[in-house]
């Protein structure tokens, strides 16, 4: 039989203020099964109310050492809980050795946990060694979804290096990232030599591949002395670049891209102690018009004065020593001019 609600012979009030009182002012007892150690029920208000003085502990707690739920809550919301202290939360769940919340719903289109934050906080907040883990199990279902009206859907923060913000993998078939929008994947290097993006793998590219510069170059070792941006540059024995110091000269590589503000669009072999040397496009170069001024359309050569063009003006002398075709004009001294390069 349920036994009944034992109170102490002192009343309620006298026990808030009688700390000879027995540990517990109501106690419940139930050896029987489907029977509870202790029930409220009321028409108007909470069937239980309890309320605790004492911080740090709780108004209501539930106790269960043999498998069973700690607090049971079954309603149209199963457990309500409104945190107003500095600090605290409305529903705390901790667990030795399993979920610290866990949630179940029935009902499609809802969640088993679902967090809300009107006013500028975290909708869901999660700290451990997986912040957050999602297991999506139905078609079409996904393991964790992000949506926002103001920023981005999801946002991913890494502290340690090599490791990614936002990390995507699919053994079987699928991609490891996907994106959709104005731009499907944008990326951004904040460090040195770091990169916007890294494949390692083939890449195919159903659409046009914009590359922002205005030449294709490769990568020449650099002999002494050093070579700067727009140097016209000639091969020594050891197949290395430096500045042209010769009229006419039949080595020429050609011009070292990167003058005048604009990279090349596409550098082949990039390796330590090399400069980019335009194969094909435009760009700028040093030039020399003390000899002859140089007009749009002349034909370019290596001149005297070191790393710098000038205009040919001996064609048979030319041949085989052609840098470009001027596409500016410089009517005397020393300059730059824009420059046509052209595969030979």
């Amino acid at each position: 039989m349920m036994s009944l609600l034992s109170i102490t012979a002192k009343t309620l009030s006298d026990c808030k203020n009688d700390r000879r009182t027995v540990m517990s002012v109501v106690k419940g007892d139930s050896n029987q099964p489907g029977e509870a150690g202790v029930t409220g029920t009321s028409e108007q208000w909470n069937g239980m109310y309890g309320e605790a003085r004492a911080a740090g502990q709780a108004g209501i707690a539930g106790v269960n050492e043999n498998g069973g739920n700690g607090v049971y809550g079954r309603g149209s919301t199963g457990v309500h809980g409104h945190g107003t202290g500095e600090g605290g939360s409305g529903v705390a769940g901790a667990s030795d050795t399993w979920n610290g919340v866990f949630g179940v719903t029935q009902a499609a289109g809802h969640a088993g946990v679902a967090g809300v934050n009107e006013s500028g906080g975290n909708g869901l907040y999660g700290r451990g060694f997986t912040g957050v883990a999602g297991h999506g199990t139905g078609e079409g279902g996904s393991g964790v979804v992000g949506t926002s009206d103001t920023w981005n859907g999801v946002f991913g923060v890494t502290q340690t290096s090599g490791h990614s913000g936002v990390a995507g993998v699919s053994d079987h078939g699928g991609n490891g990232l996907y994106g959709r929008g104005h731009n499907g994947v944008f990326g951004v290097s904040n460090t040195e030599g770091g990169k916007a993006a890294f494949f390692q793998g083939d890449v195919v590219v159903t659409g046009d591949l914009e590359l922002p510069g205005a030449d294709y170059a490769e990568a020449l070792t650099v002999a002494e002395p050093a070579v700067t941006a727009g140097m016209v540059v000639v091969l020594d024995d050891a197949g290395r670049i430096r500045p042209c110091t010769e009229e006419y000269d039949s080595r020429v590589a050609g011009i070292v891209s990167g003058a005048g503000g604009v990279r090349p669009a596409l550098v082949l072999d990039r390796h330590d102690g090399g400069a980019p040397v335009a194969l094909m496009g435009k760009l700028w170069a040093l030039a020399d018009a003390s000899e002859a001024p140089i007009r749009c359309g002349d034909l370019l050569t290596t001149s005297s004065t070191p790393g710098h063009a000038r205009r040919i003006t001996e064609r048979e002398r030319g041949f085989g020593a052609v840098v470009g075709k001027a596409l500016t004009d410089l009517a005397s001294g020393h300059g730059m001019v824009r420059v046509l390069v052209t595969a030979s």
